[in-house]
């Protein structure tokens, strides 16, 4: 079959090796529970939900048995059939892992979603939305709200301390991005390779598309796939979980 008959597929990488440290002291971030079940597993379910994603990729902490254990803790929960899930190490930092999920992929994956699996509430409207996008033929595609508060830039200074206001940006012009990320698989690959990150790496991979020189675009986001980072976050989420399924949308 030749490469332009060959049908393309969508995948998902959801890079789940970090600890969380500011949900305080315990298991890892992806691990705590949502409704009883692993924040990772409803990052899966939440990819696994749109039929254009025929592929989810879970990026476990890197050495030991980490893999395995994912693996234990995917089989353990009801997953739907058409997807397939893959398990692999991920690296020290998350563009390490970022990367080690893409270099996972198959040759006919030609578009990817990039998901935290911090954000476990996403609608499948949203992902959705984003890969039509990237399937409409954009790059590098991002899903974001408008603020609802004004932003200063600040000159940092010592915790604590007060900071001088440098900058009060227009605030009609930001948005707050959210994941999945989505894009170009060939794009993505690209700024892997030229972008180099010092220190913890990259954390928006659309950002490092940025630095290519490359058009990013923006589709509406939604109010339920905020990042689950602090203990407030997790409130707020079990609440959305329990609204979801009092009247049967989850």
């Amino acid at each position: 079959m030749s490469d332009e008959s060959r049908p393309h597929r969508t995948a998902a990488v959801i890079p789940a090796a970090g600890r969380g440290v500011r949900l305080g002291p315990g298991a890892p971030k992806a691990l705590r529970t949502l409704g009883g079940i692993p924040m990772l597993i409803h990052a899966v379910r939440a990819m696994a939900r749109s039929r254009a994603v025929s592929l989810v990729v879970v990026v476990a902490p890197p050495g030991g048995t980490a893999v395995a254990e994912v693996r234990r803790l995917l089989d353990e929960h009801a997953l739907p059939e058409r997807t397939e899930i893959l398990v692999v190490p991920g690296g020290e930092t998350r563009q390490e892992s970022v990367r080690a999920g893409l270099e996972a992929l198959p040759a006919d994956v030609d578009a990817v979603l990039i998901h935290d699996a911090a954000r476990p509430l996403v609608p499948v409207d949203t992902v959705d939305s984003v890969i039509e996008a990237v399937r409409g033929g954009a790059p590098a595609v991002v899903p974001a709200l408008p603020l609802a508060d004004t932003v200063k830039e600040v000159e940092p200074g010592m915790p604590g301390e007060p900071e001088p206001v440098v900058a009060t940006p227009v605030r009609a012009r930001l948005r707050a991005v959210q994941t999945p990320q989505g894009f170009d698989l060939a794009t993505l690959l690209r700024a892997h390779e030229k972008i180099a990150v010092d220190g913890e790496g990259a954390t928006d991979d659309a950002g490092m598309v940025e630095q290519l020189g490359v058009t990013v675009v923006v589709v509406p986001g939604h109010e339920e796939a905020f990042k689950v980072t602090r203990p407030l976050d997790l409130v707020l989420a079990e609440a959305v979980l329990a609204r979801r399924r009092a009247t049967d949308v989850y």
